[in-house]
């Protein structure tokens, strides 16, 4: 059938549920392009198409996603017997023994999975450039980066192979690609799926969702994994009802605070500011009190608390990689900037660890305020459109030095990580070149069902489906 990289996920299940496709059909579809662009853009590190058909020839759940090819990013979804790499040379050839829990959540809800993204060693970078794989290359400029560190997602369904995948958000990872290849990406609440098997993360920064096309799939994704397991240490409020269901309602009126300004006081590219600016327009035009505002806070606390307890991730998974080799981690086997972490990491003690989440937790409630006011907080995603290649994965001398750096292009996204509040960026907007720019924002803790209102009013006000990139795979 012609023109299935043009549906979304929901609108391909739909044509299974109704048998004028099968899920054979639907995943080697899939799998033709996904052959046909990859080679230009190297987002599918691992393919799994014989899993795949498979899969599809089995029976399948009833739902609005069964069928639909999907791909999962090679970061915290581990398949059995399935290489997981992290990005990272010194697990090149490590295989979970065990699949990951979410990745049964997405086999449950019939999502067949035909293969593995590309990502930045352990999550690192806002741009996807491992030194094990090689750089993703964005479908809407090559020479551009597709953001990090589910760049690899984005790149695949920016270019249609899949129209879903999977992705990760410890400090923008879902929103930066998302604003990157022009997607609908949002990070959930802290605690609105599960972490298991892993323990509780330091700074519960790190949360899992999906790149989309179209808001209502995104909705149907955070349907099939929310909600908590038992034994976790606390999870998000359950919401009213089904997501999917959500953006089928108004958002009614919204109080929308918005800003141009970094929290650091670092500069935003014209582009940016007038995304924001135009997207504040279209926000009133929608019957939304729209004014302009910001949440104060000590901004330095995305600098050296934070980049603390990302450094102690980091030397935690250094650790994790030295027990799986059953040796300690060769020179070569890590990036340079992951080496800064690791070292970095090992500089502070427990105490030092106690006090940076401290003051994580004081800029939270100090923010939290703005949020009894505010409805959402719009802000542009990036304050650049996306940087060239070999830019975002360079060594700045130091950990703290490089994370700053990254803060002056990722500006805004690592405060809803810090605050554990949903964020969406949503792309509304495009460069006089060509390269999409998204709008960001921020909604109250636990409340995803209010931006997934507000994301289907924007998608009907100014669609964004039916404009496709350069490298994309038609058929």
């Amino acid at each position: 059938m012609k023109g299935l990289s043009r549906l979304d996920a929901i609108g391909q299940a739909e044509l299974v549920r109704t048998k004028q496709v099968s899920a054979v059909e639907l995943v080697s579809a899939a799998i033709a392009r996904i052959e046909a662009v990859n080679p230009s853009l190297n987002a599918v590190i691992t393919p799994l198409f014989e899993q795949a058909l498979a899969a599809a020839r089995g029976s399948l759940p009833e739902g609005p996603l069964a069928g639909v090819p999907f791909l999962l990013k090679d970061l915290g979804t581990g398949q059995a017997g399935v290489p997981q790499t992290a990005g990272s040379r010194a697990l090149r050839d490590f295989r979970p023994e065990v699949d990951n829990p979410m990745v049964t959540s997405y086999r449950k809800a019939g999502l067949i999975i035909a293969g593995r993204t590309n990502t930045p060693e352990f999550g690192n970078h806002s741009t996807t450039e491992p030194a094990l794989f090689g750089p993703t290359l964005n479908p809407w400029a090559v020479d551009r980066t597709v953001g990090g560190s589910s760049g690899g997602s984005a790149a695949a369904v920016a270019a249609g192979m899949v129209p879903a995948a999977s992705g990760g958000d410890g400090a923008g990872s879902i929103r930066i690609p998302a604003s990157c290849c022009g997607l609908f990406g949002l990070k959930p609440s802290r605690g609105r799926a599960s972490r298991v098997p892993g323990g509780e993360e330091i700074g519960g920064f790190n949360v899992r969702h999906a790149l989309t096309r179209s808001v209502r799939d995104s909705a149907a994704l955070l349907d099939a994994i929310a909600g908590p397991v038992p034994g976790d240490p606390s999870f998000a409020t359950p919401p009213e009802r089904r997501y999917l269901e959500e953006v089928k309602r108004s958002p009614g009126r919204m109080r929308i605070a918005w800003s141009d300004r970094t929290p650091l006081g670092t500069a935003v590219d014209p582009e940016c500011v007038a995304a924001v600016h135009k997207t504040a327009k279209l926000m009133a035009s929608l019957g939304h009190e729209v004014e302009e505002a910001a949440p104060e806070f000590d901004a330095e606390v995305m600098i050296g608390p934070m980049v603390l307890i990302w450094a102690v991730g980091n030397l935690e998974d250094a650790t994790d990689a030295e027990r799986i080799l059953g040796r300690p981690l060769r020179p070569d086997e890590l990036e340079e900037t992951t080496w800064e972490l690791v070292e970095h990491g090992r500089r502070f003690t427990a105490l030092d660890v106690f006090r940076a989440v401290g003051e994580l937790s004081a800029a939270a409630r100090a923010i939290a305020p703005f949020f009894e006011r505010y409805d959402a907080w719009l802000t542009p995603t990036l304050a650049r459109p996306p940087e060239r290649l070999n830019v975002l994965n360079r060594s700045q001398g130091g950990a703290e030095e490089w994370w700053r750096f990254d803060c002056e292009f990722n500006a805004w996204n690592p405060i809803a990580n810090i605050t554990g509040q949903p964020s969406m960026s949503v792309p509304l907007r495009w460069t006089a070149e060509g390269l999409p720019v998204g709008s960001l924002f921020t909604g109250r803790f636990g409340d995803e069902a209010a931006l997934f209102r507000l994301a289907a009013q924007l998608e009907e006000a100014q669609p964004w489906a039916d404009r496709v990139p350069p490298v994309f795979a038609s058929d």
